[in-house]
């Protein structure tokens, strides 16, 4: 649950957000496509369709946004976006109401957004998750739609970054053990969690992420600090 952004939020303790957030894209894409394979029969590729549409074009400009940022910056809204999506999801909606929008018109824009946002904080799962909602899908229409989203989402983040010159190949041997570790931590998650309450699984989770964020936060906040001139 929303270890997408677990992950990049620690990524972003070490790397730079335009190595981390690239690499993100790989790891995140192994996890996702895993889930779109399992639950493949259950995909509604009209969505997809309509989802991916403005997804390339406006990944672009996110691209040219993110790299007008400074690291610290980008690290900054970065765990801003964590908190808020752990605290207050809802604003994510930005007082939209997916429920009363046409599914094509609803995924067109929903991809949009994403393409350009994802560039810039990283993880987009919360962002798209309540758009899924209220349509009459199954659960496993719901896993398997939003994989596959997600898991395009990140080969136009990929292809993108590509293009722009990010050598992934550099980073082969990370990318390696963080793919492993990938399936290694699913097939053990899945196991813990058998032995853990509702209650203390939502505690632990949302712990974790807002001292990830603060972190972030905190820590490039004093960073500004340290570069403001006394008097």
């Amino acid at each position: 649950m929303a270890g997408g952004i677990v992950l990049l939020s620690v990524m972003l303790l070490f790397l730079d957000p335009l190595v981390a957030i690239p690499l993100h894209g790989v790891i995140q894409l192994v996890s996702n496509s895993s889930r779109t394979v399992i639950q493949r029969q259950h995909v509604r590729w009209p969505i997809i369709g309509s989802y991916c549409l403005l997804l390339l074009p406006m990944s672009v400009v996110g691209l040219e946004i993110a790299e007008a940022l400074s690291p610290s910056v980008a690290r900054i809204l970065i765990g801003l976006f964590v908190l808020v999506a752990t605290w207050a999801p809802s604003l994510l909606l930005l007082g939209s109401h997916p429920e009363r929008t046409d599914p094509h018109r609803r995924f067109l824009l929903l991809g949009g957004v994403v393409g350009m946002v994802q560039m810039t904080v990283g993880a987009t799962g919360p962002l798209i998750a309540p758009f899924f909602l209220n349509l009459g899908l199954s659960r496993q229409s719901i896993i398997g739609t939003k994989a596959a989203s997600q898991a395009l989402g990140h080969v136009t983040k990929i292809l993108v970054f590509g293009f722009a010159g990010f050598a992934f190949a550099e980073h082969a041997l990370m990318l390696t053990l963080l793919c492993g570790m990938v399936v290694i931590g699913t097939w053990l998650g899945s196991r813990i969690l058998e032995y853990v309450s509702e209650r203390w699984f939502t505690r632990i989770f949302k712990a974790v992420l807002t001292l990830v964020a603060l972190r972030l936060i905190a820590w490039e906040a004093l960073g500004f600090l340290d570069l403001v001139p006394p008097g």
